[in-house]
């Protein structure tokens, strides 16, 4: 069973698209394989691009803080439940 993941970070926007940096050392190197297609890794970052159509239905922009997670063996973001925005 893969190691279980889970990250809290806030959302950038990065070349004017909402963007999460996970950095390698604190385990995007072992979510970068479930987010293939989203994401892509960056010096020491996996860069997710977080597609309109998934901010809104997530409620978050800039600055919003987010979740992500492996516990359901697939890549998961969720707004953080810190989130007041």
């Amino acid at each position: 069973m893969a190691e279980k993941i889970s990250l809290e970070g806030p959302v950038e926007l990065i070349d004017g698209r909402l963007t999460l940096q996970i950095p390698l050392a604190a385990g995007g190197d072992k979510l970068g394989p479930l987010a293939r297609g989203i994401g892509e890794i960056d010096g020491e970052n996996l860069n997710v691009v977080i597609q309109p159509w998934l901010a809104e239905k997530l409620r978050i922009n800039v600055g919003s803080l987010v979740v992500v997670d492996n516990y359901n063996g697939k890549f998961t973001i969720t707004r953080s439940a810190k989130d007041a925005g």
